[in-house]
């Protein structure tokens, strides 16, 4: 079960009084999923341009705690993105990192410099999300991100982790959005949303829904208290996600009707750019605009799989298969509760809108394997080890069952 905060109430605020199980096995779980960085040292000369982004090594400490939850391996075998174009809207995409496969990562735009190409990233926050969604299983690290058979479209429009998150020009962030319209994606990952909306940046949003395109947006501003509102996110048509942590608490600012699901957003791991084409990773990480990575990424699954429905056929199907959690109906900051790559893409009979709590509880049907769907031999036992936690149906419940299951213990 999430624990839900009230507005105002931080990340680190104590839990409430009550039951212990829930929040005290979480605690232990986050120790044994997440690992330690680094692993592997980083390769002597393996370094990147001074001020920008570099690995801190080779994550090789078992699944991230967010892949362990989500079981991004069971859904495999039925689909892998394949075929699927994401534009992921950021700071460009480092890539030469080793876990994008030759040719996964196109080359983009830049639209601070108006020139073709963005597959550099001194920033580094492009591709941190590009990791998320595409990084490609590897023998030498136990990271992978959640469709790596997509193709990614990088565009940048925005460039220094120094400008802030609340500093992105919605005129840039519209032009962005216009070339993912005119490159054909069909999913655009807007990683870092606008504080304030234009006239311009609505225009570009609507002609990206109008295009059949599955927009996801953080609903998150970067402000420090509860209520923001960030853009596109809170425009019509774009699917917004709100973020939690691995204890379960709300990390998310943004709020509002418009938030459809949530995924984590919290002490997570992902590709570091200026690996010089070696294999590399970045340090943890605590950003909620990453949670929307998880469910971009679920977008691409579905829609390699299912190629047949609408973008807001898709967007449905995501919102009608989240893990309920123990709020009545739509939550502010958590939508519908927590995205379920699986059951979005597995379950029959969910293209209805989502309803209440009980409406979560769906059995998942049996679906078809994607015979484009190319995977490494040793996914298959995962997945079929996998189906049970797709019938769980929320965050604490979750990750505490998988928990024991590995004879994790909590905390003290």
């Amino acid at each position: 079960m999430i624990r839900v905060d009230r507005p105002g109430r931080g990340v680190g605020a104590t839990a409430r009084s009550g039951p212990r199980p829930v929040r005290a096995v979480l605690a232990g779980v986050v120790g044994a999923l997440a690992g330690t960085l680094p692993v592997a040292a980083v390769p002597a000369g393996h370094a990147a341009p001074a001020g920008c982004a570099k690995p801190v090594g080779v994550h090789t400490a078992g699944n991230p705690w967010a892949s362990e939850l989500l079981g991004p391996r069971r859904v495999w075998p039925l689909s892998t993105g394949s075929g699927v174009r994401v534009a992921v809207l950021g700071t460009g995409v480092d890539a030469r990192n080793a876990q994008f496969r030759p040719g996964q990562v196109e080359a983009g735009r830049d639209v601070l410099a108006n020139r073709r190409g963005a597959t550099d990233d001194c920033d580094g926050r492009g591709t941190f999300a590009a990791g998320l969604i595409a990084a490609r299983p590897h023998d030498d690290t136990t990271f992978a991100g959640l469709a790596p058979g997509v193709s990614v479209l990088p565009v940048r429009y925005t460039q220094t982790t120094r400008q802030g998150d609340g500093a992105v020009d919605p005129g840039r962030l519209a032009a962005a959005i216009d070339f993912a319209v005119t490159a054909r994606a069909r999913v655009i990952y807007v990683v870092l949303p606008a504080t304030r909306i234009t006239a311009q940046l609505r225009a570009a949003t609507a002609r990206a829904v109008e295009a059949d395109i599955v927009v996801v947006s953080p609903a998150h501003s970067g402000a420090r208290t509860g209520g923001a509102t960030s853009y596109p996110t809170a425009l019509p048509g774009v699917l917004a996600v709100g973020a939690f942590g691995p204890d379960g608490a709300v990390t998310s600012t943004g709020s509002g009707d418009h938030v459809g699901v949530a995924a984590p957003g919290r002490q997570l791991l992902s590709l570091s750019a200026g690996t010089d084409g070696r294999l590399g990773h970045s340090p943890t990480v605590d950003n909620p605009v990453f949670a929307a990575a998880y469910v971009a990424g679920t977008a691409a699954l579905l829609r390699s799989y299912r190629p047949e429905l609408t973008a807001a056929e898709v967007v449905r199907r995501i919102e009608s298969t989240a893990h309920r959690t123990a709020f009545e109906g739509r939550h502010p900051q958590l939508g519908w509760g927590m995205v379920d790559p699986y059951r979005a893409v597995a379950a029959e009979g969910v293209e209805e809108p989502p309803g209440p709590v009980g409406a979560g509880a769906r059995p998942v049907a049996a679906a078809r394997a994607d015979p484009g769907a190319q995977v490494d031999p040793w996914v298959l036992p995962l997945a079929v080890a996998g189906l049970v936690a797709a019938l769980l149906l929320g965050i604490g419940t979750a990750v505490a069952r998988r928990g024991r299951a590995r004879g994790w213990r909590p905390g003290g």
